[in-house]
C-alpha cells in the first residue's frame, strides 16, 4: 500500500495554472466574496462549453432536452430577469424565453453558428450589465420586486445566481462528458 493521495475520477477541468476560477477570495467583505463566487460559476460554464462550437446544441443526456447552448441561453435570460428587470426595474423582454413559450431558451438552441454567436453575445452582455449594477449599487440591501418571489434584495439575487449557476453547471458536467468524455471540476 502506498501513501499519498489517490487519483479521483475527475480532477480540475484544466491545469491549475490556467484555471482562473481559483482566485475567489476566502476572506473579506460579503459583496466581493459573492461577486467572486458568481464569477467563478460563470467561468465554469464557459469552460464546460469551450471548444465545442459545433456540438453546443447537442442534447446528449436523453431524454432531457438540455444542451450546453440551451444553458447559455437560459442563463442569459436569468441574468437579465434578476438584474435588469427586477433590480434595475427595466421594462425589457426576456431574450430567449417568453410567457407564451417559456422553454424557448432551451428549445431554440439549435446547431446554427448565428444562434450560438447570439447566445454568447447576449450572455456576456447580461453578465456585464449585472457586474456594473452590482459594482454601482450602494449596498447589498437595495431591493426590487419580483412577481414570483416578492421583494428581493441584491444580496438574495447574488446568492440565488450562484445557486442557479451551480445547479446548471452540474448539468453542464454531464452534458460535456456525454459529448466528448471530458470530465473535471
Amino acid at each position: 500500500m502506498t501513501s499519498g493521495r489517490g487519483r479521483r475520477r475527475a480532477e480540475l477541468f484544466v491545469d491549475e495554472e490556467r484555471d482562473g476560477r481559483l482566485g475567489a477570495r476566502t476572506t473579506g467583505d460579503e459583496r466581493h466574496m459573492l461577486v467572486d463566487f458568481l464569477a467563478a460559476q460563470r467561468a465554469t460554464l464557459e469552460l464546460k462549453c469551450a471548444g465545442l462550437e459545433a456540438q453546443l446544441a447537442r442534447r446528449s443526456v436523453e431524454p432531457s432536452t438540455l444542451s450546453l447552448l440551451g444553458l447559455v441561453r437560459h442563463l442569459a435570460d436569468v441574468e437579465r430577469r434578476w438584474f435588469r428587470r427586477v433590480l434595475a426595474g427595466q421594462d425589457v423582454p426576456l431574450l430567449f424565453g417568453s410567457d407564451t413559450d417559456p422553454d424557448q431558451d432551451f428549445d431554440g438552441a439549435v446547431p446554427d453558428p448565428a444562434v450560438t454567436a447570439a447566445a454568447w453575445e447576449a450572455w456576456r452582455a447580461e453578465a456585464a450589465f449585472a457586474d456594473r449594477f452590482v459594482a454601482e449599487a450602494p449596498d447589498l440591501d437595495i431591493e426590487g420586486h419580483d412577481g414570483w418571489r416578492g421583494t428581493v434584495s441584491l444580496r438574495w439575487v447574488l446568492i440565488h445566481m450562484v445557486e442557479e449557476y451551480a445547479r446548471h453547471n452540474g448539468h453542464a458536467d454531464l452534458l460535456r462528458e456525454r459529448i466528448d468524455g471530458a470530465i473535471g471540476v
